[in-house]
């Protein structure tokens, strides 16, 4: 729906009234400065807002409005409370109150930046003095809100991968109980039972009600159809209702619906409205039918096109059977002529003389094997006495022996070697002794700090000690004379 020009000079006039109060009130003001006027003609906040409240809840205008923009601030988190939001254009905005037992009836789900056609009411929220619009029906904008959730509902069950042909189930072909999910009152259930018993009436058929249109709809399927899965051993379960508009047949586009029949054991054939009508849960069926008279005659065959497809399985049976057994007396007679059946022994020829042949040949065969061990064993043999221990041990005893007396020849040369030595040592020793030195008149003259190698070392009247070969002789100093000799003997005065 679209504003009137009467409701948009509506909004003009409280407006323009809103400035004529507020205009007002600043004459009031100035005048009770200018004369002195008392506080009491003064408003309060409360006072005004309450005012201007209450000109928005009685202006008759003010009670229905039609207002279309975009969402701007909504919170799809809070599925579950208020929605508090805006609606805004190029020029301005406008604060929303989305209650929930409204946003409860919404078939879509609202998003930010969407295009929204909203129905309700303008007041004003005093504890922030902003006027509000009160939401009791929102849209989307271009598309009908049936038609935006059908969209939505589809893109979000098609990703899950709900509508994939490879979860589809085949249908049971003589199936012997059929649950139908349909209105008890309506004509569905009368087509559908009677093509049933037409066609194939051994069937057993079970009726579960449900509500097909109307809020309450969608509940009762999706409790229907979980009652005849869980509760009872069905072959195949029929969902239809008839024709209707897009409205009436909405409840078959519920997301609780496409979901109950998707987790359904049984299959499930759709048959919602007509062959031009596809619902979701058409998409979702094992199998959909454009009439509930197709979903019956898909659910069964025709009794007596099976029973006549028996008869001539049968007689084709009987005749093949007939034929293999024309052929297979055929092949035992032949077989009792054979040759193997008068003289069977001879069967046995071949493999007698096949055994001897083989029996020969292993007799050599082996008789051959014992030969080589034998010379094998030989070779051994003789290998084992050229090793034998006691060769070894005459062979090592003689390498001792030798070995022995090696080592004491050495051992005695080596004696005499070092005594020669010895001797050359003790005669190089006693060359070099101090005593041999003074057996040939030499002596070593000696004080109390030792030997006195310079006149230096002593002065008149020290005693001093002189070594010779046979003795010490006790002498004390009288005179030092001091004269130079150098190192090849020569003395100079």
């Amino acid at each position: 729906m679209r504003s009137s020009n009467k409701e948009r000079k509506a909004v003009e006039d409280v407006v323009c009234f809103s400035a004529l109060f507020f205009y007002v009130l600043k004459e009031r003001h100035y005048e009770s400065r200018k004369g002195k006027h008392m506080v009491e003609e003064y408003l309060s906040v409360t006072q005004l807002t309450r005012y201007v409240k209450r000109k928005f809840d009685y202006d008759p205008y003010l009670e229905r409005v039609y207002v279309k923009g975009e969402i701007s601030n909504y919170n799809p988190k809070r599925r579950n409370s208020h929605q508090y939001f805006s609606i805004k254009d190029k020029g301005a905005k406008l604060s929303v109150v989305l209650f929930y037992k409204e946003q409860r009836k919404l078939k879509v789900e609202l998003d930010e930046g969407m295009s929204v056609l909203a129905v309700g009411r303008l007041s004003v929220y005093e504890k922030t003095g902003a006027y509000q619009l009160y939401v009791d029906h929102i849209e989307p904008e271009g598309l009908g809100q049936l038609y935006a959730a059908y969209e939505q509902t589809k893109k979000k069950l098609t990703e899950e991968g709900l509508f994939d042909a490879s979860l589809k189930k085949p249908l049971v072909r003589f199936p012997q109980k059929i649950g139908i999910i349909t209105s008890k009152s309506g004509a569905v259930i009368r087509d559908i039972q009677t093509t049933i018993e037409r066609r194939f009436p051994i069937v057993e058929l079970y009726l579960f009600p449900a509500v097909v249109q109307g809020e309450k709809a969608a509940d009762s399927i999706a409790k229907s159809i979980r009652q005849a899965d869980e509760e009872y051993d069905l072959d195949t379960l029929i969902v239809g209702r008839g024709g209707g508009s897009f409205e009436d047949l909405f409840p078959f586009n519920e997301e609780k619906v496409v979901r109950a029949i998707t987790k359904a054991r049984s299959p499930v054939i759709s048959s919602v409205g007509h062959e031009t009508d596809t619902t979701l849960s058409d998409l979702a069926a094992d199998v959909r039918a454009a009439t509930p008279t197709a979903a019956a005659e898909l659910a069964v065959p025709v009794l007596t096109d099976e029973i006549g497809r028996i008869e001539l399985n049968q007689q084709r049976i009987i005749q093949e059977m007939s034929a293999v057994i024309r052929r297979e007396k055929e092949n035992l007679k032949r077989l009792n002529n054979s040759y193997i059946f008068r003289q069977p022994r001879r069967l046995y020829d071949g493999y007698s003389q096949n055994l001897d042949q083989l029996t020969n040949q292993l007799i050599r065969l082996t008789d051959n094997h014992f030969k080589d061990e034998k010379y094998r064993i030989h070779l051994l043999n003789q290998s084992l006495l050229a090793l034998h221990p006691e060769a070894k041990i005459r062979q090592s005893v003689s390498t001792l022996e030798t070995m022995t007396n090696r080592l004491s020849a050495a051992a005695e040369q080596s004696v005499r070697d070092n005594q020669k030595d010895l001797a050359a040592l003790i005669q190089s020793l006693d060359h070099l002794s101090p005593l041999k030195i003074l057996s040939r008149g030499y002596a070593i003259a000696q004080n109390e700090t030792g030997v006195i190698k310079s006149i230096d070392q002593v002065k008149t009247g020290d005693p001093i000690s002189i070594m010779v070969a046979d003795g010490t002789v006790k002498a004390r100093v009288e005179e030092t004379e001091k004269k130079d000799i150098d190192l090849k003997g020569d003395r100079h005065d």
